[in-house]
């Protein structure tokens, strides 16, 4: 979603007196708060509107409110297909997948080796037929003053993506013995277990902080935008804190940085092994080791150096 907003930015310059409205997730339509601005918008739970026929009703529900020339389908699932279908647009935008382009007026193929936020704009340049420059990623909010600490990010909702936990606390360890700024572990509710296991195995707790599981999503926003540097996996906080000009470095295991890494260059710097054949697998569990190896091996020395290296030159 963070990566869509550089799109809605691009489909404004293009359509400057269009009513745009967005379709989001519940659970991160938090975001809407801090995206370009947008008309309307429709929270989508996968829970009320299962399967399918949940994307159809949701679609025709969307069809009674209001009628739209336009429909750009970001998702590649079938079942978005299916919704934006059902809503009645007269024109129905999409990528080439799943078999679903008898449900779009209009289907491309999506090109390789590009970022997913140029994947994206990509799309909307394929069908207006006219060369757009990519925005930048952006989240909209006012932030306190920054603060001198680092945020630490060990979670992944994949486990190939997600620092095992001896390697976390050697991390967590060496990066304390060789910094002075506060450190700030965080997670989600349901992430709070493991980073809690990390932190009470620490050998020094002085400065550190652990906030999983006692912020809510906005508080979130607001703690990585407010932060100097942000060390994490390759997550969707990751995003969040390179749209809110928090300078973020992000481990890289499992999946193609060239794909998904947070897109400002500017204020970010991703660290690979690139020892593996099996790197840049897009695979959510391990399949060669019970750890991913990929994150495992990564030299704890660089990882420090790279993170005094951006407190000493912000």
């Amino acid at each position: 979603m963070v990566m869509a907003s550089a799109f809605v930015k691009a489909v404004k310059e293009q359509y400057p007196n269009a009513s745009i409205d967005l379709i989001a997730k519940k659970g991160i339509d938090f975001l809407l708060d801090h995206y370009p601005a947008h008309s309307q918008h429709f929270i989508f739970n996968k829970e009320t509107y299962k399967g399918l026929g949940g994307a159809r009703k949701f679609g025709k529900e969307i069809a009674a409110q209001k009628k739209y020339d336009l429909f750009f389908c970001l998702p590649d699932s079938f079942s978005s297909a299916v919704m934006a279908k059902a809503s009645g647009a007269k024109k129905v935008v999409g990528y080439k997948k799943e078999l679903r382009s008898f449900l779009l007026t209009h289907s491309y193929q999506k090109k390789k080796n590009i970022h997913r936020v140029e994947e994206y704009v990509d799309l909307l340049q394929q069908f207006t037929q006219i060369n757009i420059h990519t925005p930048s990623v952006e989240l909209n909010t006012i932030l306190p003053e920054r603060k001198n600490s680092v945020i630490v990010n060990i979670n992944s909702e994949a486990s190939s993506r997600r620092l095992p936990a001896e390697k976390a606390i050697s991390l967590i360890n060496s990066l304390r013995k060789s910094i002075e700024q506060e450190i700030i572990l965080i997670g989600s509710p349901k992430e709070k277990e493991f980073v809690d296991s990390v932190y009470n195995a620490l050998t020094d707790k002085l400065h550190i902080t652990n906030n999983a599981g006692k912020t809510n999503l906005t508080e979130l926003l607001i703690l990585l935008g407010s932060s100097s540097i942000m060390l994490t996996t390759d997550s969707g906080p990751a995003h969040v804190a390179n749209a809110l000009g928090t300078h973020t470095i992000v481990l890289f295991g499992a999946g193609n940085e060239n794909n998904t890494a947070p897109y400002n260059k500017i204020n970010s710097s991703t660290i690979r092994l690139g020892q593996l054949p099996c790197e840049t697998c897009l695979k959510n569990v391990c399949r060669k080791f019970p750890q991913p190896e990929c994150l495992n091996r990564l030299s704890e020395t660089m990882i420090v150096e790279k993170v005094k290296s951006v407190i000493n030159n912000p």
